[in-house]
């Protein structure tokens, strides 16, 4: 079973009960200025050996540079929470806490495939930034969002469904 999916499983048993987001520490420049709070589903497809797959809701709330990223199971308990700043990252579980170099590491670590994070921020602003290797279908007016990642391998699928589309 892959790390990961072993610690969302240990995750379930956490509770559901969770205090709200704190906002993050930003330096002020505008491209690095708190956005969201963003919340809805989200699913994780990554075709290795042996394929992966990860659903949960989520509240995010930051930018690639700092923020906060909270996963629940369909029933509202807490799996997991990441916190991060331009220099390190961590990843929250129960009372465990790992830290990391950086956001890309983190979530390399737990999916087995990079994620473009700063695209990330950008998607959910409407933008359809178009990293290497990756294609973006972004439905603002209905907050859907399908994310390919075709190279390099392995192939990965990611869907967010927003609570709330953004204006």
């Amino acid at each position: 079973m892959p790390g990961w999916l072993l610690a969302a499983s240990l995750l379930l048993v956490t509770g559901c009960a969770s205090p709200p987001l704190a906002a993050p520490v930003t330096t002020g420049a505008s491209e690095q200025a708190s956005q969201g709070p963003w919340s809805g589903r989200l699913s994780l497809q990554v075709d290795s050996e042996p394929p992966q797959g990860f659903h949960a809701g989520f509240e995010l709330l930051g930018n690639a540079q700092a923020g906060e990223l909270r996963l629940y199971s369909p029933l509202g308990s807490a799996l997991a929470s990441a916190r991060w700043s331009a220099d390190s990252a961590w990843l929250l579980r129960g009372d465990e806490q790992r830290a990391y170099p950086d956001l890309a590491t983190l979530t390399a670590a737990l999916t087995g495939a990079a994620l473009p994070v700063s695209e990330l921020f950008q998607w959910l602003q409407g933008h359809p930034a178009q990293p290497p290797g990756w294609t973006v279908q972004l439905g603002p007016a209905d907050g859907r969002m399908l994310a390919r990642r075709l190279e390099p391998a392995p192939s990965a699928t990611l869907r967010l469904i927003l609570d709330r589309p953004q204006p």
